[in-house]
């Protein structure tokens, strides 16, 4: 039930109360009049019955009104919209975000407003405005009679018509008696309480027009690129006339309607003195002339932090009754400006990038095999991109123009499947999209405060314009190796010590009903006793799944959720442990923000504090308690064992591609067929992570090298933090507990030979609900997983023999 309803009942219930209870006196009063019309003539009799009749009507119609006066807006409320101002979402640092207008306005006093904009105004809408009270009772009974005659007109006066603009909710927009009496009503309050003056300058600040132009500064800008004190008189009647209705009489589509409108102000503001016949008949003659242009949203383009925080902020704001449109509140963000900016350009360039990397090594039968992004963006011209992905995935691409929104429409309406299929195919335009769409590479990176939750930058795809889905907070993934900190967690908080030893072997897991699991790395296995430090450094999944066997699924699955996992739903398989169970970025940086934090969680906060108009803080959202979630130990030597993975693990690229040489500790993380790249690297004074992927994930990286989270994700993560670290934005000398700054690195674009087999796992995301044996490709094979029966399983092979290189 919407607000004009809901007033509309309490109406409804007042006035029978208000008539029952009048009910006994009525009765009463019947008898009385019956006494005094016996014995009088006819016609006697007939006028008082006439006068009795108009006496009770207006008495009713009185009665109403009295109901109605406490149901329509108050002085206080006046006063508020008068005063309204909207509410601005700032950054930490006191930049605008975003604002809650409702439209594009300027107010401006009415002494900047041309004087023919007032007079073109009172003499087409009101032109006894300055005689009445609000409500003009001789234009009221000239528009009844003139009705009835077959010239339908309207009585409102510019104070009624304001009324509406003010209200809408409250009095409504359809054509009803009540509608006009809670009108009336509210027209009288404002006369009430405000000059002629100031009613007239609220009229102009507030009547809408269109193009998202909300008062009359606004509307000269935009339709005459001038402000309103500059409006000569074609271009003040040419205003006016539009608010007979917008559309019908806009001057941008409608240019012919709008010359005749204008004419008729014209006319009015000469029937009025305010034009001699000679000006008008001049005027009259002259063509519709227009400067048009769209005006520039100044609150700043949303983007996905902002469009995050609009939401959260709608629903608060509906809680605690505020209006944010109205109120003039000022929402603090934690959102670091300089840190945001820094973030939008590594998503940019990296992401572009990688863009490259896809077009050219999905354009003809070969790949490259370059380790450098550079080679790849060399070569994009000169290929056509994706090119031979199309001429191999037919079947694919059949599967995507079914999937469309053009197919379901085309069946649905009566074409027959297969000739919609082979029309679509046939169109070069739908098709041109529908391949642009599904083979643009997207991504998701966002930035934290381990120490207090703050939310420091956010970007949610590489373009919000184009790509609203959020990959920060909306988009769930499979996260890959990035989970595994949480089972070596759990292992190290069950009293596992780092040091302790597991077999580096291909291992069979009873999962029942006649499954089996059997997760497999890329790197093979060396047959060696390793220790959960270097299963942990080197993303080992044969390790990985036996430490998850020692402690057991719900202890995971319960500290994934202490230390940030609390929307995404986790499968209780043991895969999970390699990271199948979908999550969002948010949830996964949050999770790594809590190991930084020395194992103390902290919810995400996005809205620091909210002020209103004067500056008095009526929410504040930044001192919220922190929870433990695992120890401070447990956390000292994750963050150890993470130091190792940048170092000479498969993050070396933040030290060898960017420089980065502070205190800093991660994680890689790939997925099945390279469907999602994730890296996330923890500093003592800021947690970031990215993730990469196309958003249909049936489309990949080709290359094993690129589809690592290692050489892709990274990239962005990398990027970001030199820039933050560069601009003193944090503190090049932090140290975590027992942490100590390494040596500084020679930066270089290629990947050192040495690291190149440093590939980390690229089977981890497999179905959650299948027991698997994965069949390791060469480097340009498409990647095969399949469902092994029990029986069917032969020994594992013997290993290979150890070698002196590092541990894959």
């Amino acid at each position: 039930m919407n607000q004009e309803e809901k007033t509309d009942n309490d109406i409804r219930q007042r006035a029978k109360n208000f008539f029952g209870g009048a009910g006994s006196r009525a009765q009463a009063g019947v008898k009385r009049a019956h006494g005094i019309l016996q014995g009088r003539p006819r016609w006697e009799q007939a006028v008082l019955i006439a006068l009795w009749a108009a006496a009770a009507l207006l008495t009713a119609l009185l009665a109403y009104l009295l109901v109605l006066i406490p149901l329509t807006p108050g002085v206080d409320d006046l006063k508020q919209v008068t005063t309204a101002r909207p509410s601005v979402i700032m950054s930490s640092d006191g930049r605008a975000l975003g604002t809650f207008e409702q439209g594009l306005q300027e107010r401006v006093k009415l002494s900047q407003v041309s004087p023919h904009v007032v007079a073109a105004l009172i003499s087409t809408e009101d032109h006894r405005f300055y005689d009445h009270h609000g409500v003009d009772f001789t234009r009221i009974a000239g528009a009844l009679l003139a009705s009835l005659k077959g010239d339908a007109q309207g009585g409102s006066t510019i104070t009624q018509q304001l009324a509406r603009n003010m209200f809408p909710e409250e009095i409504g927009r359809a054509r009803s008696v009540n509608r006009k009496l809670k009108e009336l009503i509210t027209a009288i309050k404002i006369e009430n309480t405000y000059s002629k003056t100031e009613i007239l300058e609220a009229y102009l600040n507030t009547v809408p027009f269109l193009y998202n132009a909300r008062g009359i500064e606004m509307a000269a800008r935009t339709y005459f690129d001038k402000p309103a004190a500059k409006l000569d008189v074609l271009e003040a009647a040419t205003l006016v006339g539009m608010l007979k209705g917008t559309y019908y009489y806009n001057p941008v589509t409608n240019p012919e309607r709008s010359l005749g409108r204008r004419n008729v102000v014209l006319g009015q503001m000469r029937k009025h003195g305010h034009l001699t016949d000679a000006r008008f008949k001049s005027l009259s003659k002259r063509p519709l002339k227009l400067r048009f242009e769209r005006q520039l949203d100044r609150s700043g383009r949303d983007n996905h932090f902002t469009a995050y925080v609009r939401k959260w902020l709608l629903e608060w704001a509906n809680e605690n009754d505020y209006d944010l449109e109205l109120d003039g509140l000022v929402v603090e963000t934690t959102l670091d400006a300089a840190l945001q900016q820094a973030a939008l350009r590594a998503v940019e360039r990296q992401a572009n990038a990688l863009q490259a990397v896809a077009d050219v090594e999905w354009a003809n039968s070969w790949v490259p095999g370059a380790s450098s992004t550079a080679t790849y963006t060399a070569m994009r011209p000169s290929v056509k991109p994706f090119d031979y992905y199309w001429r191999t995935h037919g079947g694919q691409l059949d599967a995507f123009v079914r999937e469309s929104s053009e197919y379901r429409r085309a069946v649905e309406g009566g074409e027959a499947p297969a000739a919609a299929l082979k029309r679509l195919k046939g169109d070069r335009d739908f098709l041109r999209t529908l391949k642009d769409a599904k083979s643009r590479l997207e991504a998701g990176f966002v930035a934290m405060d381990p120490a207090t939750g703050e939310v420091k930058a956010w970007v949610g795809s590489r373009d919000f314009a184009r790509d609203q889905y959020d990959h920060v907070a909306q988009a769930a993934r499979q996260p890959g190796s990035t989970f595994k900190p949480i089972v070596y967690g759990a292992a190290l908080e069950s009293g596992i010590p780092p040091e302790q030893t597991y077999a580096d072997t291909v291992m069979d897991f009873d999962m029942g009903n006649g499954k089996v699991w059997r997760p497999t790395d890329m790197s093979g296995t060396s047959g060696r006793q390793v220790t959960l430090r270097e299963g942990l450094v080197h993303s080992k999944n044969t390790i990985t799944a036996q430490v998850m066997q020692d402690v057991g699924l719900p202890s995971v699955i319960k500290l994934a959720r202490n230390m940030g996992i609390r929307q995404s739903k986790l499968a209780s398989v043991p895969s999970l442990a390699l990271g199948t169970s979908p999550v969002t970025l948010l949830e996964m940086v949050n999770t790594y923000a809590t190991i930084a934090a020395q194992g103390q969680y902290r919810k995400p906060v996005f809205v620091r504090r909210i002020l209103d108009r004067d500056g008095k803080v009526v929410a504040d959202f930044a001192s919220v308690a922190p929870e433990r979630a695992l120890s401070q130990a447990t956390s000292e030597t994750l963050i150890d064992i993470l130091r190792g993975v940048v170092t000479r693990g498969t993050g070396t690229a933040v030290r060898y591609r960017f420089g980065v040489t502070g205190d800093v500790a991660g994680k890689t993380g790939t997925t099945q067929n390279n469907a999602d790249g994730w890296f996330i690297l923890m500093h003592p004074n800021l947690v970031a992570g990215a993730w990469v992927g196309f958003n249909d994930n049936r489309v990949t990286m080709r290359s094993n090298y690129w589809g690592q989270g290692g050489h892709n994700a990274i990239l962005l993560v990398g990027d970001f933090f030199k820039t933050a670290l560069d601009e003193g934005r944090i503190d090049k000398d932090a140290l975590f507990p027992g942490g100590r700054k390494p040596p500084p690195v020679r930066v270089r674009e290629e990947e050192p030979e040495e690291d190149y087999d440093e590939a980390e796992e690229l089977y981890e995301g497999v179905p959650a609900d299948e027991a698997v044996e994965v069949i390791v490709p060469q480097a340009d094979e498409a990647v095969e997983v399949e469902t092994v029966p029990e029986e069917e399983l032969s020994p594992p092979p013997p290993p290979p023999t150890p070698v002196p290189s590092p541990l894959f």
